[in-house]
């Protein structure tokens, strides 16, 4: 599988911002073909310890059967218009793409 991680760090961070994006991510970028695992949510307070990196409000984790799936799902309308939507909100985006096994 390919694990395709997005960390967003936000200009406005506040909580009702936060939420905003996490809902934003649920509505756009879930249930598309080839997505085996699908999770948004915010980066939690309680995550402290020296080798938590903190430096994003919301993270995304979409997991896809292949490449193939990823690549499909860059191009789908849905992604298309989150990027056109939220892309004014985002200070930083990372994004980590990985071979993975379950």
């Amino acid at each position: 599988m390919l694990a395709h991680d997005v960390y967003f760090t936000l200009f406005d961070a506040s909580p009702k911002a936060i939420d905003e994006m996490v809902a934003a991510c649920h509505k756009y970028l879930k249930n598309h073909p080839g997505v085996v695992f699908f999770a948004a949510g915010k980066c939690g307070d309680e995550f402290n310890r020296p080798v938590n990196d903190r430096m994003y409000d919301v993270a995304l984790h979409v997991y896809f059967q292949d490449k193939e799936a990823h690549d499909a799902y860059q191009t789908v309308a849905d992604h298309v218009t989150f990027i056109e939507q939220n892309k004014p909100k985002w200070k930083q985006v990372r994004v980590f793409d990985s071979w993975v096994t379950g």
